[in-house]
């Protein structure tokens, strides 16, 4: 048995063509964190991907990073305990990545990392932390693009541990796209900007908030669609911050919503790294609020654009719905196919130390 772990949002669509690919005689357990506890944040994702329903449910719910990861190797640890698995697998960056590694070690259980070995190389980030950490302790790692290889190998991983098997959330996306395409109608009249940001560095600090959404007030000729994090919304609220006319600002989407928001969008603005993974997929122009990321192929490509400074973003704007791509990029293994080799990755190292 493989204890498969989902927290935050992000994580659903990475284990869901793992799950759907592993052999079923290996038995996948999946454990659900609580990280997202409302529904659109976590069950409607459940139902949209038609995933299995988490074996375990931890409950954690929303806290200071110290707390949650404490509340998390505490109740995943009652869960190893009573039943061991053969190996646990992690997705991403999130809390949970690190502290269900952390326990897991502890006890002697091998961790397998998918999506390793990717940096930003800014360690004021939690992620970074989170994926510096866990990719020390972990004995299997599964990288998406192969600077990451670089990186892992920067840092004394051995290269027999590294394999490159792709983007699992690209899977999802190439699988449900049609789906999402078919039903419903577009979110916004055309052209429009879809917005979606939610790290701390943005949305908790009432002055870089105010500045971004003046910036966003400015895009001449989008509409601007802001489907906005309840963290984002609460600080709006409480903060009593005046929104521009352009913007609309709408509650969380469901994925099939926000995938197919991305598909129709003239351009989007993020500070979310799987969000630059998908625009490049889907030949979107991105502008990331960030001053770093941890997807540099989307830099590369040029589908993607950082923007650290606000004041510069209609600019960058402007300058990547001029460069648009005619058509998306062809970026190696993300095919759709990166769950069965994930899937085979996994089941080789677990025969190996069985």
């Amino acid at each position: 048995m493989i204890d498969v772990v989902c927290g935050a949002r992000p994580n659903f669509m990475k284990i869901d063509p793992i799950i759907r690919n592993i052999d079923l005689a290996l038995e996948a357990r999946i454990i659900h964190t609580g990280q997202h506890y409302d529904h659109i944040m976590s069950q409607s994702f459940f139902d949209e991907l038609e995933l299995p329903r988490p074996d375990i449910n931890l409950g954690v719910g929303s806290a200071s990073i110290t707390e949650q990861t404490a509340t998390i190797m505490k109740r995943y640890e009652d869960v190893i305990i009573e039943r061991m698995p053969d190996a646990l697998v992690v997705v991403g960056d999130v809390n949970s990545t690190l502290a269900c590694s952390l326990v897991a070690v502890r006890h002697g259980i091998p961790v397998v990392h998918v999506e390793a070995g990717l940096r930003s190389f800014d360690r004021s980030m939690p992620e970074e932390i989170n994926r510096i950490l866990t990719d020390q302790i972990a004995e299997l790692l599964l990288i998406t693009s192969s600077e990451a290889r670089d990186n892992l190998l920067a840092e004394g991983r051995s290269s027999e541990m590294i394999k490159l098997v792709g983007n699992p959330m690209i899977d999802t996306l190439r699988r449900l796209l049609p789906v999402a395409m078919s039903i419903g109608e577009p979110s916004s009249e055309k052209p429009f900007a879809l917005v979606t940001l939610h790290r701390p560095s943005n949305v908790d600090d009432p002055e870089r908030l105010v500045a971004i959404l003046e910036a966003l007030g400015d895009l001449q000729g989008l509409r601007v669609l802001f489907p906005a994090h309840p963290r984002t919304l609460n600080h709006i609220a409480e903060w009593d911050i005046e929104i521009p006319e352009r913007i609309s600002i709408e509650k969380p989407m469901s994925y099939l919503e926000f995938i197919r928001a991305q598909a129709t969008a003239s351009v989007v603005i993020t500070d979310s790294g799987g969000v630059q993974e998908e625009t490049s997929v889907l030949g979107v122009p991105c502008v990331t609020v960030r001053t770093s990321t941890e997807r540099p192929i989307t830099l590369e490509l040029g589908t993607n654009v950082l923007c650290p400074d606000v004041s510069g973003l209609v600019e960058a704007v402007a300058g990547q719905l001029a460069n648009r791509p005619e058509k998306p990029p062809e970026i190696p293994l993300w095919d759709g196919k990166a769950g069965i080799r994930i899937a085979a990755s996994i089941e080789e190292f677990i025969g190996g130390i069985r």
